[in-house]
């Protein structure tokens, strides 16, 4: 079960969705990881409280670029308002692997940036996910 998941993350890495940036983006927000320097900036185009279109961009591991896409593909469609009860465990479920803390630290980046950048949680910490 693990190699599927794994083939899923390199599919998500390699071939990305949602890579890209919106021009006119209502919400724009990027953040990093300094222990390994990974980077993801978001773009959401949201109309009527409904997330139009997702975008990402940035650098890093398989796992930070690959849960991004998956994060985008997950909110896409819904209102803004339901991506906000999004946690720890429904990125590890999108994941669908154990991670260490190292990457655990790196598949949360995009939620990071998603919680801070769209409702303006500056103190959300991954460990208070849990």
């Amino acid at each position: 079960m693990d190699d599927f998941y794994r083939e899923i993350i390199l599919e998500h890495y390699k071939n990305p969705s949602n890579r890209g940036e919106i021009p006119n983006a209502t919400l724009s927000h990027e953040e990093d990881n300094p222990l390994c320097g990974d980077r993801i900036h978001i773009d959401l185009l949201v109309k009527d409280g409904i997330v139009e279109d997702a975008k990402f961009s940035g650098r890093g591991c398989a796992i930070s670029q690959a849960s991004a896409d998956m994060l985008l593909d997950e909110i896409k469609g819904k209102p803004l308002d339901e991506a906000q009860h999004l946690d720890k465990q429904a990125i590890l479920d999108l994941i669908g692997i154990p991670l260490t803390p190292a990457r655990l630290k790196c598949a949360l980046l995009s939620l990071k940036v998603l919680k801070v950048g769209a409702y303006g949680l500056h103190d959300w910490r991954e460990d208070e996910e849990d």
